[in-house]
């Protein structure tokens, strides 16, 4: 790997910033192809920072050095000591290589969307008697699938809206008698006879027609059959279909018919502003509007690219449903995107499509507004914070702080935690649990050195980003552990500092250096509140996992003591009680019901009744 550059000669914090390169980075920039291709931002650490593609590789990599820059741009100029690029054949090609390396590397300057689990589905299976459910993800499995629906709640009752007025099969599948959903006309019967395929198809069809907006006839429908219930009297029967008929008028009808066909479409707009991009995309479902979501990004490059880059991940996750087609505002390389998804991609130019876009964007710019006020109130207390400890620290700008912190009894039940703060924020998705393995005694050196052993040989293996600084709560014996091992055996060159507490158990100073200085932080800075957060927050982590272990060993030895209770009875009570009050609350024929003798049931609910009163004595 070529040696990291620097970059120096940062001459504002607050308005536009002019960045010179390092000798090691003028010369790779003289190297630059003129082709596309992909680029890696690399900081001192040869962390991939941010991901770009290029027309062009030499004038948009020049770019970054050559010219002045503010807000996050700069921000990460200013990071950059070297940098990788990968040449493609096509513009198309560095779209694809790009998605695949942010995805890859989870560049901190990128924009990154999460993988969740997307918006909920109504599912028709691929069996001989259909039934309908909700489910979360598409898959490749002759199912027909509708949706999304903005959340399970809209989803539900929309699915038992459908069960009620089209039943499909709603049991288990054949039983030899009438099921209770059969008897309240909600299944066709499978589960007593053979139904007939065309039966579940002319459902299906009925489904799949309403689903795609034809509410009309199925409310005409509903109206008849409520006069006819009336008029025999059956009003109960009558109350139950105007309640359908009302479900219709305010989930389905209320909803605004935005264009004359039903082809289901995804449509995205912007609002760029001081270097925050804020997208809203607009679901169009059965002619309408059923969703709207909103996502907002500090970025690097111009707003056209960022988008681009946002759509084709947005539709990378695997459970994002392709529509028949998107709509992007004007300015896009429509055909590259739309060969990319596989769909067709276009820009309205009038009518009532036209009218939804420009609603877009003023939405859009209405949420960037309103983020900027946020963030005025909030930075100080977030990234200011962050930035007043490095400074105060004589380190460069970071990010992500990792902090890690021991707990046991007396040498027991020995565990340690790790907390994650990212600009000033917890990140408790990156919280990690130790069970030591090494040590079995109190040795705060020893639990040191295994836990940072761990964390870091893992993220060194993972070629996962590493973080800007380490904390440990604990004095010169937690410090100088972790460095030796960071240092000497893993190579790494991660600033440690030590988390001091004063004689009243309060947060004090910060421990740092060769030396073991103790830098002192403003009492009263954000810096310093940021300190105490992540330490008391260490602290709870480790404190709460402890006592977990703890209970769920002492709930173990106290079966041992049982006889009778062996390793898979204990297992079974651990299991399905989880605690020694539990089990002494239970019956005997609850405890009988996990496949454990009677006897030995009596003999638990005895023995544990006699150790819960002798604990309460």
């Amino acid at each position: 790997m070529v040696s990291s550059g620097i970059i120096i000669n940062q001459l504002s914090e607050k308005g536009s910033k002019n960045i010179m390169a390092s000798d090691h980075i003028e010369r790779k920039l003289a190297l630059l192809p003129d082709r596309p291709g992909c680029y890696q931002m690399k900081n001192l650490n040869s962390q991939i920072i941010y991901v770009g593609k290029a027309k062009n590789l030499k004038n948009r990599v020049r770019s970054y050095f050559k010219s002045s820059h503010d807000g996050k741009t700069a921000r990460l100029v200013s990071e950059i000591a070297d940098f990788d690029y990968i040449v493609t054949s096509s513009d198309k090609e560095a779209f694809l290589l790009e998605i695949t390396l942010i995805q890859k590397y989870q560049p901190y300057f990128n924009i990154k969307l999460k993988k969740g689990t997307g918006y909920p589905y109504i599912k028709i299976t691929n069996e001989r008697d259909p039934q309908m459910k909700i489910v979360s993800s598409i898959r490749k499995d002759g199912g027909f699938y509708f949706g999304p629906y903005p959340n399970v709640y809209a989803a539900e009752e929309t699915l038992h809206f459908l069960e009620k007025v089209y039943p499909l099969r709603r049991c288990n599948g054949f039983q030899g008698r009438p099921c209770l959903y059969y008897h309240m006309g909600q299944c066709l019967g499978a589960c007593f006879k053979e139904v007939p395929e065309e039966d579940y198809k002319e459902q299906i069809v009925k489904i799949k027609s309403f689903l795609n907006g034809n509410v009309s006839s199925v409310k005409k429908s509903l109206q008849q059959k409520m006069m006819q219930s009336a008029e025999k009297l059956d009003f109960e029967r009558a109350a139950e279909i105007r309640d359908q008929i009302n479900y219709i008028e305010i989930t389905v009808e209320k909803q605004k018919i935005i264009s004359n066909d039903r082809t289901p479409r995804d449509l995205f707009n912007f609002y760029f502003d001081k270097g925050w991009l804020s997208i809203q995309i607009f679901f169009i479902r059965q002619s309408r509007l059923i969703k709207r979501e909103k996502k907002l990004f500090p970025v690097v490059n111009d707003a056209e690219e960022e988008l681009t880059s946002f759509v084709l991940q947005f539709y990378n996750n695997k459970n994002k449903i392709l529509p028949n087609e998107v709509l992007i505002p004007k300015g896009f390389d429509n055909t590259v995107i739309s060969e990319i998804l596989g769909v067709p991609v276009r820009t309205p130019q009038r009518g009532e499509k036209r009218d939804l876009m420009d609603l877009a964007r003023e939405n859009a710019q209405i949420t960037l507004e309103e983020k900027f006020r946020l963030m005025e109130l909030d930075d100080s207390k977030t990234v200011g914070a962050m930035k007043e400890v490095t400074n105060a620290l004589g380190i460069p700008t970071g990010h992500r702080i990792e902090a890690f912190d021991h707990s046991h009894i007396q040498g027991a039940d020995l565990v340690s935690a790790m907390v994650v703060f990212t600009d000033g924020k917890p990140d408790k998705k990156m919280y990690r649990k130790y069970k030591l393995n090494t040590v079995d005694h109190a040795d705060e050196a020893a639990s040191t050195r295994e836990v940072i052993r761990r964390r870091y040989t893992r993220l060194l293996k993972e070629h996962s980003s590493l973080p800007d600084l380490v904390l440990m709560d604990g004095g010169e014996i937690q410090l100088n552990a972790a460095r030796d091992v960071l240092v000497n055996e893993l190579g790494l060159t991660i600033p440690v500092a030590g988390m001091v507490k004063n004689d009243k158990h309060k947060t004090s100073d910060l421990l740092f250096g060769e030396q073991d200085m103790r830098v002192q932080l403003d009492p009263k800075s954000q810096g310093f509140y940021l300190i105490q957060r992540i330490q008391d927050e260490v602290h709870r982590f480790a404190i709460t996992f402890h006592r977990q272990l703890h209970a769920k060993h002492s709930l173990s030895s106290s079966l041992d003591s049982i006889n009778g209770v062996g390793p898979k009875t204990r297992t079974k009570l651990l299991k399905k009680f989880g605690s020694i009050s539990k089990i002494g609350n239970a019956t005997v024929k609850e405890i009988t019901s996990l496949g454990i003798s009677e006897k030995v049931a009596k003999t638990v609910k005895v023995s544990v009744a006699a150790q819960l009163k002798e604990n309460s004595d």
